[in-house]
């Protein structure tokens, strides 16, 4: 199908869905013409426009398109200075967001245009509104203050003129005309003898206007200028237009980008423009819409359908909605199919993808063609059998033939679509056709719902019921007369009736059990919303745990490195005070105040800060007095605490010499090599599990056979990770300080 063929296509699915306001709305967001669909990764093309979405930038310039500026430059054509600086707005847009040295995805993507300097020489020739910049060229300067000057002289020639006395008698009025782009004056007959100049025209009133010789003369002067002008103005389009044929790939590669830009600007900026929603198609054929808007609709009733199956009916009320319903399906689809921004709910929404999108709406048949409403229809059906992966919308689908004959019929050819891959909308009267198709797992029912008191559409739907026409209804809402009506009921008979009531009970059933639903939709709702709310609770108090915790740790790690500079010291009195530096440094403990109320009464069992006793009497609820080891004292229960009181067992005295593993420090003076590697190899062994990291090893100087053995041993320990000379006051070259 050519492109022509196609555009046409989709134009009339545009009419038949009511869509062309909202798509020349849209349109109107173009910098320059485009088509609506973005050719390429549609994936990717999304990505671009949401991440365009975050950002806050001015529209870009109105350009034309550079089909004929590309065809001029590869024939080494010249190019006009309006060609020219439509290349120029484009590469000042993208370098306006390449200033804003923007990150993420568009960032990466404007780093990608370098601006040749070549381009450069050309761009500065022309001022923000497209103008020439005259000044750069000392002759183009001259001329110009040239042309100003007989300006000046003509205007001062018609001034003159018009307070001359000798003409005074012969103007109509005291104004500078002009009447073919020439300064002339308006006078009476007989001026010749006055006046030397060429006759313009005459006025309605019959007067004359004329043109001044020395008006004429000097106009004359700045034609031949203007015309060195224009040379000189060609031999600078004819050098812009040699080094833009040299600039070709850049013209190309930025002619190409600002398509895809333009594609993504006009899209966002409509939709912050309208407050709409950008939705792509996904790659699936299912379709749910949650409070969807059609854009042709005012004040309208928002949408929400589940359309997952493979066929959804539509029934119901005449005048309910059905058709608009039909219409914002697959209006729904097109537009995420283009991503063209609408009205919905994103991210409760979903919205398949589809290779075609036809619609059955209107009735084909007219004077022209000269066939029937039903054989039109036919026409119709035929072409979509076409098409694989299509959605399908029928209005009406009964339209023009008998109701039970067009059921069998419809029913097989909705069967038939579906084994094609089809998915199809369908809005119908047929209760037969409904009735038929309804014990399908893959067919979807849906009702337009009637309010009997208000006697009026609701333009409400539900699903999974077959719904009522409410013909009658309808006709007398529309001014059918109540006796023919009611003698239609009767010839309706009693048997449809029943029917009619048996459907009708059916969606009342359906409009309670929404209630209901809705109901419980609004508590899981509420109960989300708390769920959520505990969740962000509980996440604050961990993070407050872990802020906790580090400054904790962080303190005790203070303490931890004061208490080891306490260690090193070798006076006692140093590492006391060193201590109880580091121990000040530690965090307060607090203890919360126990603020329950308790009752106490005589006998209680009590403690009292350290010491358990009894209480024998009380003075109020505040105040009471107890025995502790036959002595009694009188206080404030605030200060009591129910506790037991343990009588003490019997103790057995055990007295056990426990060897002292592990210290600070080993001595090794004294000790041979062997004994020493023993001694060193059990006390580093016990520091380890002790927990120590840092300790001092005392191995004196002497003949340095002792020290080399030390050294060496400390370089085959596993869990050592260094050792030096320990400071002189803690002795010097004769001690070791070993890291664990």
């Amino acid at each position: 199908m050519n492109k022509t063929a196609k555009s046409s296509r989709v134009d009339t699915l545009i009419q038949q869905l009511d869509l062309v306001e909202h798509i020349e709305q849209f349109k109107s967001f173009f910098s320059r013409e485009h088509s609506l669909y973005i050719e390429g990764d549609q994936e990717l093309h999304f990505r671009y426009i949401k991440e365009l979405d975050k950002l806050e930038f001015k529209a870009p310039p109105k350009v034309s398109d550079f089909f004929e500026i590309k065809g001029h430059l590869k024939k080494h054509g010249v190019l006009n200075f309006e060609q020219i600086f439509e290349i120029v707005k484009i590469v000042r847009y993208f370098r306006y967001f390449k200033n804003r040295e923007l990150e993420g995805l568009i960032g990466e993507w404007m780093d990608k245009f370098i601006i040749p300097e070549q381009f450069l020489e050309i761009e500065k020739y022309f001022t923000h509104e497209g103008k020439f910049e005259e000044n750069l060229d000392e002759n183009l300067f001259q001329l110009s203050q040239r042309i100003a000057e007989y300006k000046n002289n003509i205007s001062g020639a018609l001034k003159r003129m018009m307070s001359s006395s000798k003409l005074a008698g012969y103007l109509v009025d005291t104004q500078i005309h002009f009447i073919n782009n020439e300064e002339c004056l308006l006078v009476r007959g007989g001026f010749n003898h006055v006046l030397k100049g060429a006759i313009l025209g005459r006025s309605t009133g019959g007067f004359f206007y004329v043109a001044p010789d020395s008006v004429l003369k000097s106009k004359e002067q700045i034609r031949f200028i203007e015309q060195e002008r224009k040379a000189i103005f060609y031999e600078y389009a004819k050098e812009f237009s040699k080094k833009l044929y040299e600039l070709q790939p850049f013209i190309n590669f930025i002619d190409k980008e600002f398509t895809k830009f333009d594609n993504y600007q006009a899209r966002v900026l409509f939709a912050k423009s309208k407050n709409l929603q950008l939705i792509k198609s996904k790659k699936d054929t299912k379709i749910v819409l949650n409070s969807f808007v059609h854009p042709a609709l005012h004040n309208a009733k928002p949408i929400n359908v589940d359309f997952s199956k493979n066929i959804l009916m539509i029934t119901g009320v005449n005048a309910g909605g059905k058709t608009m319903l039909l219409k914002s399906i697959l209006a729904a689809a097109f537009m995420a199919k283009y991503i063209i921004p609408m009205k919905l709910n994103e991210t409760k929404s979903h919205i398949g993808s589809f290779k075609a999108i036809q619609a059955i709406i209107d009735d084909p048949q007219n004077v022209k063609n000269d066939i029937s409403t039903f054989a039109g229809r036919m026409q119709q059906f035929s072409r979509i059998f076409d098409y694989k992966s299509a959605l399908i919308g029928v209005d009406e689908i009964e339209l023009g033939t008998d109701s039970d004959e067009a059921a069998a019929l419809f029913k097989v050819i909705l069967d038939d679509l579906i084994k094609r891959g089809q998915k199809v909308v369908v809005t119908t009267h047929h209760k037969r056709l409904a009735a038929l198709m309804a014990d399908r797992d893959d067919v979807e029912l849906m009702a337009a719902i009637y309010d009997e008191e208000q006697r009026k559409p609701t333009y409400e739907f539900m699903q999974g019921i077959i719904g009522k026409s409410y013909a009658f209804e309808t006709a007398s809402r529309y001014g059918i007369s109540n006796s023919i009506v009611n003698e239609a009921k009767k010839v309706y008979g009693d048997n449809s009736e029943k029917l009619s009531l048996l459907i009708e009970r059916g969606s009342q059933l359906e409009r309670e059990l929404k209630q209901k639903h809705k109901k419980v939709d609004e508590k899981l709702d509420e109960i989300y919303k708390k769920e959520h709310a505990l969740k962000e609770q509980k996440e604050q108090l961990l993070r407050e745990l872990e802020k906790e915790k580090a400054a904790l740790k962080h303190s005790y790690d203070i303490a931890i490195n004061e208490a080891k500079n306490a260690a090193r010291a070798g006076d006692v009195k140093e590492i006391h005070r060193a201590m109880n530096k580091a121990n000040k440094k530690l965090p307060k403990q607090t203890q919360k105040e126990d603020k329950r109320d308790i009752e106490f009464k005589v006998g209680d069992k009590v403690k009292y800060h350290s010491q358990k006793g009894t209480i024998v009497s009380m003075k109020g609820k505040n105040e009471a007095t107890i025995e502790v080891d036959g002595m009694r004292v009188r206080v404030k229960t605030k200060h009591l605490k129910r506790t037991q009181i343990i009588q003490p067992k019997p103790t057995t005295n055990l007295s056990l010499h426990v060897e002292k593993k592990a210290g600070l420090k080993c001595d090794l003076h004294g000790l041979r090599a062997e004994e020493a590697c023993e001694v060193l190899d059990k006390f580093l062994s016990d520091a380890l599990i002790n927990g120590w990291d840092e300790v001092i090893v005392y191995h004196g100087i002497g003949t340095g056979k002792l020290s080399y053995a030390v050294k060496e041993f400390l370089k085959r320990h596993p869990r050592v990770k260094k050792f030096e000379d320990a400071p002189q006051h803690m002795g010097g070259f004769g001690a070791k300080v070993v890291h664990l």
